[in-house]
């Protein structure tokens, strides 16, 4: 691996690791004081994927989940010889802030893992929702010289902390594989895990899709 893709590499971990260390924490933290609230604890998953693309987006273009590098490559917007790298430092980053997380808390809620409240098609259909928008959005300020460079981060960690809030009770509004995966290998808990990998994997690719859809032609795109 060349050491500009080590350094792409080493930011997904570090954005990935801080989402998920930062929110699944909020869930630990929120079940053993109350103190944060469900909307505190979607907040905090939204002002930390607000934080990461900020401070990585110029390196990686801070990606932070599979899906998302998945759908990327989908659209051709991202190297598929990537794939495997980024899609490895995100679960990689995740798995080490559950083991963190583990350290510092115990087994508190399993870690705060990703499981449907309800049915089990009701929680795939909502993932899938969830993620294709969040999807459009990245898509749009990621890909689009005509969008808002300076306000992408503060739009996707906005739409995850909307997502969270109104999807969270239903399904956990995961989103993102490697944030389930982390902690639910950590746990060793696997009831119903398929559901946040090919949620968010469809969710993503439909969102990306549904962007190039109805974007002008001819904006240049930004390989990463």
């Amino acid at each position: 691996m060349d050491k500009t893709l080590w350094r792409y590499a080493w930011a997904e971990f570090f954005g990935t690791f801080s989402l998920v260390t930062v929110g699944c924490g909020a869930i630990i933290v929120e079940h053993q004081t109350g103190d944060l609230t469900p909307a505190g604890v979607a907040m905090a998953f939204g002002l930390v994927v607000m934080v990461m693309v900020a401070a990585t987006g110029h390196i990686s273009g801070a990606h932070l989940n599979p899906a998302v590098t998945l759908a990327f490559a989908v659209v051709r917007h991202f190297p598929w010889r990537r794939v495997p790298v980024y899609a490895a430092a995100q679960i990689l980053g995740a798995t080490v802030a559950a083991l963190l997380l583990r350290a510092t808390f115990g087994d508190v809620l399993d870690l705060a893992i990703t499981l449907p409240s309800g049915a089990v098609w009701q929680a795939l259909w909502l993932e899938t929702l969830l993620t294709a928008a969040l999807m459009f959005v990245i898509t749009a300020v990621a890909t689009d010289t005509k969008a808002v460079g300076q306000l992408a981060a503060i739009m996707i960690g906005a739409t995850v902390a909307v997502n969270a809030l109104w999807g969270g009770p239903v399904s956990g509004a995961s989103m993102n594989p490697a944030r389930s995966f982390g902690p639910a290998l950590i746990a060793n808990s696997w009831d119903n895990h398929w559901i946040y990998w090919i949620g968010p994997g469809l969710g993503a690719i439909i969102g990306a899709l549904a962007y190039q859809g109805i974007r002008e032609p001819a904006t240049a795109a930004q390989e990463r």
